[in-house]
């Protein structure tokens, strides 16, 4: 065999494990327009508009490529939805490349990259910061696995910037550092803790960090306490109640390659020099379990267990005989092609509106409902303010109780001539009231014993609804639209006391 024979054999492997990272792709952009904007969405692309080192519900890296996915495409539902798919998609592809640095054959190598397809489908599904998290966790796996076989303490560098955007992610890295840490003091790599590289790579994670901790100085670290009502909400709703059984949910038949690729880290001579990758996914684990964190949040943490199990499956069938090993790799296959086509049918917005088939997806994900009917709010909303008398007219303005009312009228309001939208939600309340302060007020998302006694009069002028008659937050929970005028008391005291996370 020549010297280019591997290396060829390399990049046909690449092509190989590319080919589900380009299906997930392709499968949000055939899919991504059919319903509307999520409530969440609706709150990240409002951000994007106002680029900033921080935000009270997530760090900037979402905004940020929110931002460039107005300038690259307008509001285009599907562009806007198309960095975090593109996200999703790179994990699939470093899957692959984990399952490959650990010695696993091309097959092999397949078989982790279709395991992470399925998750991918349904995280891809919408412009949050779950997809770059999911990509920064995957990236810190390949890093430490780069580290790890070539012993060269420079991949450090590669670690801290993959933890330095997994930090202007999402706040959970250091759920992941936990677990890097416990493997590398339980492992030789110990021995690199005089390495100038491993502190060079620490800083490098503290330098990309540092301009959103400082905005949380400036603001008073306002995202601690985001999160902590967050979670006590979560927790008080029952939504951390069934992290174990989530995970089921979240891996269906790809389980047993997750239980595999745990017993090759911990337990199998050749996968034993990888632990500190088992570590990553142990930790974590312990962590969420303990602390009641929402079962989605382990999810990035599962392609290096799929690498780990597709590695140590083939190890497995490497003494089997052909006709075996074909079927067990048949029925692996069909398993994740069955996964993937349950949580693709689940999550990608396939189905019309109140279908049989709809109303199965909603059972099941209940965010589907989220995107119907913002655009005939903020319609609805524009005819309200046109039926009042000129004075009026010319000085109303919106006040909303959630963050997808406010996104929805910023978003669509413009084409009607709406003002922008005032809300005491998440980054809404850092933006003010406006100046002058309001004086008469479309009211939307409250009910009338929260407004009673605040203003001079409020009187019921419309209900929230949407042509495919869907039941949703907006409709259910706060439908009536209301009219205020003259709030009693001055909103420099009122607007300090309102603040509201969601």
């Amino acid at each position: 065999m020549n010297k280019a024979s591997p290396r060829l054999a390399r990049r046909g492997g690449l092509w190989l494990i590319l080919a589900p990272a380009v299906l997930s792709v392709i499968a949000h952009l055939l899919t991504g327009d059919r319903y509307g904007f999520h409530r969440d969405e609706l709150a990240t692309l409002d951000d994007a508009r106002h680029l900033a080192w921080g935000y009270v519900a997530y760090p900037p890296v979402t905004p940020f490529f929110g931002w460039l996915s107005l300038h690259l495409f307008g509001t285009s539902l599907v562009g806007f939805r198309f960095f975090a798919s593109l996200a999703d998609a790179s994990a699939i592809l470093l899957t692959g490349l984990i399952a490959r640095e650990l010695g696993a054959g091309r097959i092999a190598q397949l078989l982790a990259a279709c395991a992470t397809l399925p998750i991918t489908l349904a995280l891809g599904t919408l412009m949050q910061y779950v997809s770059f998290d999911f990509l920064a966790w995957v990236l810190v796996a390949y890093f430490i696995l780069r580290l790890r076989r070539s012993g060269d303490a420079r991949w450090w560098l590669a670690v801290g910037a993959a933890i330095g955007f997994g930090m202007m992610s999402k706040y959970s890295m250091p759920f992941l550092i936990a677990g890097i840490g416990v493997g590398f003091f339980t492992s030789d790599l110990r021995h690199q803790i005089k390495s100038k590289w491993l502190w060079l790579g620490v800083a490098l994670a503290l330098l990309i960090f540092l301009p959103n901790f400082l905005w949380q100085w400036r603001h008073q670290f306002i995202s601690l306490e985001f999160l902590r009502y967050i979670h006590a909400r979560d927790v008080r709703i029952g939504r951390t109640k069934d992290f174990l059984p989530d995970q089921l949910e979240l891996t269906l038949l790809a389980l047993p390659l997750a239980f595999l690729g745990l017993y090759f880290y911990f337990f199998n001579q050749r996968g034993r020099f990888f632990r500190i990758l088992g570590w990553m996914f142990l930790v974590p684990l312990l962590l969420f379990l303990l602390g009641r964190g929402r079962g989605y949040y382990l999810a990035p943490a599962y392609p290096m267990l799929y690498a780990g199990g597709a590695t140590f499956g083939e190890m497995l069938l490497q003494n089997s005989g052909r006709g075996w090993r074909v079927a067990v790799t048949a029925l692996a296959f069909t398993g994740l092609l069955a996964t993937a086509v349950m949580l693709g049918a689940m999550f990608l917005p396939i189905a019309e509106v109140n279908t049989h088939w709809w109303h199965r997806m909603v059972a099941i994900n209940g965010d589907l409902v989220e995107e119907i009917g913002w655009q005939e709010l903020a319609k609805n909303v524009a005819q309200i303010r046109d039926a009042l008398p000129p004075a009026d007219r010319a000085r109303v303005q919106i006040l909303c109780g959630n963050y997808g009312e406010a996104g929805a009228i910023n978003l669509y309001g413009p084409q009607y001539g709406l003002p922008p939208a005032i809300s005491p939600v998440n980054s809404f309340w850092l933006r003010g009231y406006g100046d002058p302060p309001p004086e008469v007020l479309i009211v939307l998302g409250a009910s009338a014993k929260r407004l009673e006694g605040r203003f001079d009069s409020c009187e019921l002028v419309g209900h929230i609804t949407n042509r495919e008659g869907v039941a949703n937050e907006e409709t259910t929970d706060h439908p009536d639209i209301f009219l205020c005028r003259h709030p009693r008391t001055p909103w420099s005291i009122i607007w300090p006391k309102i603040r509201s996370f969601g």
